[in-house]
């Protein structure tokens, strides 16, 4: 009965037995999924989905961030700060499964804590926010990796069943209720991989955010779904992958050692995370081309060595646009040797097409390595010489920045959060939204976030 049990196990969750380090990996995933919200509210897909479904918005009661004092129906804000937090692929990775796991999770919170007529404490959110990522992501260990081979977009099929415990959480749902939740949630099963590099990739999360909301106000009015949603024979886990591990995984809940919130990761640049190593590689070659004399336009050729995940998931050769380089190895080599950066600025259409960044893009070579860890990968850049002896510089990473075993500090994600938000909220505000978004274990009432963003 897992169903039954993860509901027990939320239920009974408290903010006094959670660790320490969790309510601060938890603030972490909260601040880093602010800011990636409010940089990502003025991107086209997010401007699109705002405009056209302003119609059938209903009564104004929840903050979209990075949209000065804009409000709208519960739904829609978690569909749209979902959308917005995941535009810039710059959010939380869990990287064990290639979650994005705060997105769903968080969009829906925030925006039914606005709704409730009495004050939501930090604490009380917190609490919330870490049974629906540890959820979400349990969920998602148990059907990994056939459920992503396969096709899905993992982030937003176990992002509506972590969206609709922690909104439960939130509400004081009895466990069947939650059980009940969980199931409603898990038969709304939402995104394909194949939209990546599309405007659709960003709705996943968004959607995951308002099925798993859906779900809890469901439950909590009375509506029924199967108890055993997601072990059953025909339930979830059995219906999207050939694994299922999930029993032991409910097991582990909330024990020592085994906390998934734990092991979520930051992302130091706005792409697919298997990118990272090549891009933290090419950044620190930049620096170096600086310091020899050597020039970009010198390059004959580049040779990476990296993870098989890289070239199935970032294989594209000839991005069209930003999003699509997102997802492309090459364009992240590129704009690393080449500008000796990557933030959202590097993925914008005019880079991307952009005749020097092309050039060297198509210099660039990849070769999947079954030995390369996927935070690891050989970078080796030949030059042509003027004596005509060839020359070349080498550089190995083996753990890129941004992950469990290089992580950002704090200091880092301030700077991101920072860059992100200037351009959106302005210099003043950007820093009152980050020192309110830091204190969030302290604060009374979670909706004084509106008076911020």
């Amino acid at each position: 009965m897992s169903t039954k049990a993860i509901a027990n196990w939320t239920s009974s969750l408290t903010y006094s037995s959670l660790p320490l380090p969790i309510i601060q990996s938890a603030i972490q995933s909260f601040y880093n999924w602010t800011g990636c919200t409010a940089g990502g509210s003025a991107h086209p897909a997010t401007t699109i989905a705002r405009n056209a479904l302003t119609p059938f918005f209903g009564a104004a009661t929840s903050t979209l961030l990075g949209c000065e004092h804009r409000t709208t129906d519960a739904q829609h804000a978690a569909l749209l700060n979902g959308i917005a937090s995941h535009v810039h692929d710059y959010d939380d990775t869990h990287l064990e499964t290639i979650i994005h796991p705060t997105g769903p999770v968080a969009a829906a919170l925030l925006s039914i804590a606005e709704t409730l007529q009495r004050p939501v404490s930090g604490e009380e959110f917190i609490t919330a926010l870490v049974a629906g990522i540890e959820v979400e992501c349990k969920c998602g260990l148990a059907v990994w990796p056939s459920h992503y081979d396969v096709g899905w977009h993992i982030t937003s099929t176990t992002g509506s069943i972590g969206a609709a415990v922690a909104v439960s959480k939130l509400l004081g749902l009895s466990p069947d209720q939650i059980a009940h939740a969980i199931g409603i949630a898990a038969t709304q099963v939402t995104g394909l991989r194949e939209m990546f590099g599309s405007h659709t990739k960003s709705f996943h999360p968004g959607r995951a955010a308002q099925n798993g909301l859906i779900a809890a106000i469901l439950a909590s009015n009375g509506y029924t779904s199967s108890l055993e949603a997601l072990e059953a024979k025909r339930g979830w886990v059995n219906v999207v992958s050939d694994d299922n591990k999930l029993q032991n995984l409910v097991a582990s809940l909330g024990k020592e050692g085994f906390w998934e919130i734990e092991k979520n990761s930051f992302k130091p640049f706005p792409c697919g995370i298997v990118i990272h190593p090549v891009i933290d590689g090419c950044i620190q070659l930049h620096s170096r081309l600086d310091g020899s004399g050597k020039r970009c336009q010198d390059i004959t050729d580049v040779q990476l060595t990296v993870h098989p995940l890289v070239l199935e998931l970032t294989g594209k050769t000839k991005p069209r646009d930003g999003l699509e380089a997102k997802f492309s190895v090459y364009h992240g080599a590129a704009i690393g040797l080449l500008l000796g950066k990557a933030i959202p600025g590097q993925y914008e259409d005019a880079v991307v097409t952009d005749t020097e960044v092309i050039s060297l893009r198509d210099k660039i070579h990849a070769t999947a390595d079954e030995k390369c860890r996927p935070d690891e990968c050989h970078i080796v850049i030949n030059f042509a010489s003027a004596d005509g002896v060839p020359a070349s510089i080498v550089k190995h990473v083996d753990h890129a920045v941004g992950s469990v075993h290089c992580p950002m500090s704090d200091n880092q994600l301030t700077e991101k959060f920072m860059d992100q938000c200037v351009p959106v909220l302005g210099l003043e505000r950007a820093r009152s939204a980050s020192e309110w978004c830091w204190a969030l274990d302290r604060h009374k009432d979670i909706c004084e976030i509106k008076d911020v963003f």
